[in-house]
């Protein structure tokens, strides 16, 4: 497996404690903008764009859910943070449980957002293959179309999640499509996570079912779920206040051991 991570463009704010927000896709680092006034001074914050979208290099090759973890972990030792939060949403959460099986000793805690621990179902795998080669023949539009209107309930957000998907690579998305479709099955070792981590998941997600983050919450060793009524796929977006609660308890949690 070739691991060779690649440097990636963030933004920090605040000081403490650090945690890392790791965006779905295919966003950039800008989705998780609606926190950062609202996490406590306690924290440093620190938002990359993952490889091949945002504003990160956008590689050849499938980026797996490990490639984007070795990312991470480059990131913190290049900035020198021994151990940090992981807060992941939908594929930055795929990307954070990738971190957690390979680095545990790296990471205090975990913040998974509208996301899951299982492998996509066969027909699921073969719709991501099918909408990466769609990108490829008709370009990065085919997925901020059928994207955007079910990611939330918002008008206005719709038409800045389709502009945002917008200014993404077609290379960097059909990458992105491959490795979520092949990654593997968590649900075996969760149970082996010791840390504190919560679990966040809007009731109205068209992407991720609330089942499946009741599951994942199940199978962690210290989580806890906070559940979202009425709230879509962005609870950054659409439920930023209650969002920013739930994780400021983990980084307080964190921070008093």
């Amino acid at each position: 497996m070739n691991l060779i991570p690649v440097q990636l463009y963030y933004e920090e704010f605040g000081k403490g404690f650090p945690v890392v927000f790791l965006h779905g896709f295919p966003f950039d680092h800008t989705i998780w903008e609606p926190l950062v006034p609202l996490i406590s001074d306690q924290a440093r914050l620190i938002l990359p764009d993952l490889r091949g979208l945002g504003r990160s290099p956008v590689p050849d090759g499938v980026y797996s859910m490990r490639l984007l973890a070795e990312d991470v972990l480059n990131l913190l030792n290049t900035l020198k943070i021994e151990k940090a939060i992981l807060v992941g949403h939908s594929m930055g959460g795929y990307a954070g449980l990738a971190f957690a099986q390979a680095y545990p000793h790296r990471l205090a805690g975990l913040g998974l957002v509208s996301t899951q621990a299982g492998a996509d179902a066969p027909e699921r795998r073969q719709a991501r293959y099918q909408l990466a080669e769609e990108v490829g023949r008709k370009g990065v539009k085919v997925v901020a179309e059928s994207m955007a209107p079910k990611l939330t309930q918002n008008p206005e957000q719709v038409k800045s999640l389709h502009k945002l998907i917008m200014q993404n690579k077609a290379k960097g998305i059909i990458a992105c499509l491959k490795g979520m479709a092949e990654r593997p099955d968590a649900l075996g070792w969760l149970s082996a996570i010791s840390i504190p981590a919560v679990v966040v998941s809007g009731d109205a997600d068209n992407f991720v079912p609330l089942e499946r983050a009741q599951t994942m919450t199940q199978l962690l060793g210290k989580a806890w779920l906070v559940k979202l009524p009425g709230v879509g796929h962005m609870p950054m977006i659409d439920a930023p206040q209650v969002t920013a609660d739930a994780l400021n308890q983990l980084i307080q949690m964190v921070i008093s051991g």
